[in-house]
């Protein structure tokens, strides 16, 4: 809160003298609030923001200019922005009445300009920006955007914050791989399937499940994980009249995703964790 100070002086024939000093506070009429909508991120995610200015006082508010940092960070002396606005997402109302959207350049920083608050109403700002390669997506990485207002009879910008975490989920895909691709009667076929997860959460649920016919149906497996050989009940299943295949609960794991930041971008390289599961058998 911006305070002030004032002292009179008193001059009279053969001197003068001076007042005590009276401090006061300045008190603005405006205050801001910003809320995310959701509390986590992930890559490529596109996140909304609502900005809120309240007028608490007679006159109107106008020529007030809005920006947003989109959470941007330092690293070693350079400036990078994990978010980017997206185009066109901006709505902005008046007392809860849509208006036309004021003028908008997306920077980084985003700003806003020509925003005018009804003398006691309210002005509420919504936009998105998305997630981009320059944000850590380790568990626990969080991401603070700073929206800013200044100009009009403001004696000092307003600032308010948000704050999102890293959303802690994994984000699987699996593979599969068969050679050779020509197969002859009695020989041997082998299966692989690649277990990924881009995720920053490692996944051991009992209820991770690989299933999985073989047609034509194979015989006397040997089945390795990781590079580990398996035993049928024990890690598997298998139904050799059938040819269903499938892993017992509690025996894949996929390790979460490792991510480095290149020092010289800021770009974060996400690097999956991977499982391997070989299956081997006669046809």
């Amino acid at each position: 809160m911006p305070s002030f100070t004032n002292q009179a002086s008193l001059s009279y024939p053969g001197g003068s003298l001076r007042s005590n000093i009276v401090t006061g506070n300045l008190v603005d009429v405006l205050a801001i609030a910003k809320t995310a909508v959701g509390s986590g991120y992930t890559a490529g995610e596109k996140l909304s923001y609502i900005v809120t200015l309240v007028n608490s006082g007679t006159v109107a508010m106008t020529g007030l200019t809005l920006t947003d940092d989109l959470a941007a960070y330092t690293l070693d002396a350079q400036t990078l922005t994990p978010l980017s606005y997206v185009p066109d997402s901006l709505l902005y109302y008046q007392n809860g009445v849509a208006q036309s959207a004021p003028t908008v350049t997306a920077g980084p920083p985003l700003t806003v300009t020509g925003l005018s608050v009804p003398a006691g109403g309210s002005v509420t700002v919504v936009y998105q920006a998305q997630v981009n390669a320059l944000a850590p997506l380790a568990a626990g990485s969080t991401l603070t955007n700073t929206a800013t207002v200044t100009g009009g009879t403001l004696s000092a910008p307003l600032t308010a914050s948000a704050t999102v975490t890293a959303g802690t989920v994994p984000a699987l895909s699996i593979a599969k791989a068969m050679s050779p691709e020509t197969v002859t009667g009695s020989s041997e076929l082998t299966y692989t399937f690649i277990l990924q997860n881009t995720g920053n959460t490692e996944v051991s649920d009992p209820a991770l499940v690989l299933t999985d016919t073989f047609d034509p149906i194979l015989s006397d497996l040997a089945v390795t994980y990781n590079g580990t050989p398996w035993t049928v009940n024990v890690n598997y299943s298998y139904n050799a009249s059938t040819g269903l295949f499938a892993t017992l609960a509690g025996q894949l794991t996929i390790p979460a995703a490792q991510y480095v930041q290149d020092p010289a971008t800021g770009v974060w390289t996400t690097t999956p964790g991977v499982s391997v599961l070989k299956i081997t058998g006669t046809v």
